[in-house]
């Protein structure tokens, strides 16, 4: 083993289900075993993790998917450069509404209030009734504007003929606050990671009206990120932690670890959400996929995937080059010395071609008809 420039760090977690790698590694001596000392973070909120991050308070972080790559483009408020050295999870996310939403919902579109993921076309019908009414705009929340629920909330709403930017009001609410949100009105539904979709409706307080898998099966959702100074300077460590986080990971996919994983992730420290709301979610096929199929491999195609986001939702300009910020920020070079140290096989090529992961295809601006067809997840 390579010698560690900095044996002792720290690494920061939003209180979700998919920061699991960051306190199993810990939990299981994964750290311990690659030579370090790891100091577990819980933050309040992205924007947090961000200025740690920026400001050195943080060595590393579970991140947003999408988030290193504003950062280092500049278009968020605070710029440093940032890397994603691999994927914590795939899927995960939920969109969950409020009764009173839903009641609206079945007054204004019966037939379509039965579907299953929910047609975005009820929510359309809604804004139409609020509208003629003079009523309030619906106010939905996500978790960050550079994130992929806020992607996922607006192809959603796109997908029902809706603007986003101007049919309702979008507005940003840290993970463990939407439940508190909800209950208290001030928003009608949210885009979030588990568990506070299933919590909302262990309460009775909402209800999931669709998941990430039914947009996009294979969602990346988090990601370990770091400065890239960090990265050039301490590479052994880097690595040493993503071979931690892998064997975390491997840990997390096997069926028969989920009942522990919910349970320690549900004490107060780390989650402090009942065992039994974690265990709903964990326990769904296919929902949290840790490790198999290359889910930790940061694919730079999933980076060129949300930079058209930003640029189609004018979150950054046209005439980025989105192959060189995603060549720079999805350090496939990092992750791949790192697994091939573990023996684990990584794919063969950087990037799948456009709609190569099952992402939804991104439409031109104008394409009403292409936007349609993302409904439901399908593709255009």
């Amino acid at each position: 083993m390579s010698a560690i420039e900095k044996p002792k760090i720290t690494v920061g977690y939003i209180p979700i289900i998919d920061c699991a790698p960051v306190i199993l590694a810990n939990e299981l001596g994964a750290y311990e075993r690659q030579g370090l000392e790891v100091e577990i973070r819980r933050e309040v909120s992205w924007s947090n993790v961000r200025d740690k991050l920026a400001l050195g308070v943080l060595d590393a972080s579970h991140i947003l998917a999408p988030l290193p790559l504003a950062i280092t483009l500049g278009v968020d408020s605070v710029t440093v450069p940032l890397v994603n050295v691999m994927t914590l999870e795939v899927n995960g996310n939920a969109l969950t509404l409020s009764n009173a939403l839903w009641q609206e919902i079945e007054e204004a579109a019966p037939d379509l209030s039965v579907t299953r993921p929910l047609d975005a076309r009820a929510i359309a019908a809604v804004v139409a009734k609020r509208a003629a009414a003079g009523r309030p705009q619906l106010v939905l929340a996500s978790v960050f504007p550079y994130s992929v629920q806020q992607y996922m909330v607006r192809l959603w709403l796109s997908s029902g003929g809706l603007d986003p930017d101007r049919d309702v009001r979008l507005v940003t609410v840290p993970p463990p606050h939407t439940v508190a949100h909800l209950s208290g009105g001030i928003i009608d539904g949210y885009c979030v990671g588990e568990p506070w979709n299933q919590q909302s409706q262990a309460l009775g307080i909402g209800r999931i009206a669709l998941t990430g898998p039914d947009i996009w099966k294979g969602m990346p959702e988090k990601v370990l990120g770091t400065t890239e100074a960090f990265a050039d300077k301490n590479p052994n460590t880097v690595k040493a932690l993503i071979k931690a986080l892998l064997e975390a990971c491997q840990w997390l996919d096997d069926p028969a670890n989920r009942a522990e994983a919910a349970r320690v992730l549900s004490i107060p420290r780390y989650l402090n959400t009942p065992a039994d709301v974690m265990a709903r979610t964990l326990e769904l096929p296919d929902f949290h996929v840790f490790h198999r199929d290359h889910a930790n491999f940061p694919w730079r195609s999933h980076a060129d995937w949300f930079l058209g986001q930003m640029v189609r939702w004018g979150q950054a300009a046209p005439g980025i080059d989105i192959t060189a910020t995603a060549d720079r920020v999805y350090r496939t070079d990092i992750f791949r010395a790192a697994a091939s140290e573990l023996g684990i096989a990584c794919p063969a090529t950087d990037r799948l071609p456009p709609g190569g992961h099952g992402e939804p295809l991104i439409p031109s601006m104008d394409s009403t008809a292409s936007s349609n067809r993302l409904r439901s997840g399908e593709q255009t």
